[in-house]
């Protein structure tokens, strides 16, 4: 398991770089936490880094943005918010991206467990008492 701390927002790229040094190509990767963790904003940070021209937002309408990355090719972004059951996600063609060979950033991934790739990464991000971030990766 990876661990580090992200003290506060002006350290957010240096987690980001440090997330990116252990990024696995066709990774899916479960980013678990309450609401307000800053799931979405590590992630948009992550896609900055890997180099996309294309604005990143949160896709909890969108259910999927895609990024063309200088770095890792194109990466999708999911948010299962929404979903009420798996077979929501299985209407919408959710498993095409998950295993469709890109990195996959998958937020709410507890509404769609049953779909996701056996290898998938579980990110946790917590909030600690002085509003740091703690972030913990299991890629077991």
């Amino acid at each position: 398991m990876t661990e580090f701390q992200i003290a506060n927002i002006e350290r957010l790229p240096e987690a980001a770089a440090r997330f990116i040094d252990n990024l696995r190509p066709g990774r899916v990767y479960a980013f678990c936490g309450p609401m307000g963790a800053g799931k979405t904003t590590f992630i948009a940070e992550v896609c900055r880094q890997l180099g996309t021209a294309d604005d990143t937002n949160s896709p909890t309408f969108s259910i999927v943005n895609e990024y063309d990355t200088e770095r890792a090719g194109k990466v999708f972004h999911l948010d299962c918010y929404r979903f009420e059951s798996e077979e929501d996600a299985v209407e919408v063609g959710v498993e095409d991206y998950l295993y469709s060979g890109a990195v996959c950033f998958v937020e709410w991934p507890e509404r769609i467990a049953g779909l996701l790739p056996d290898d998938t990464a579980v990110v946790r991000i917590g909030v600690a008492d002085d509003g740091s971030r703690l972030i913990q990766i299991d890629e077991d």
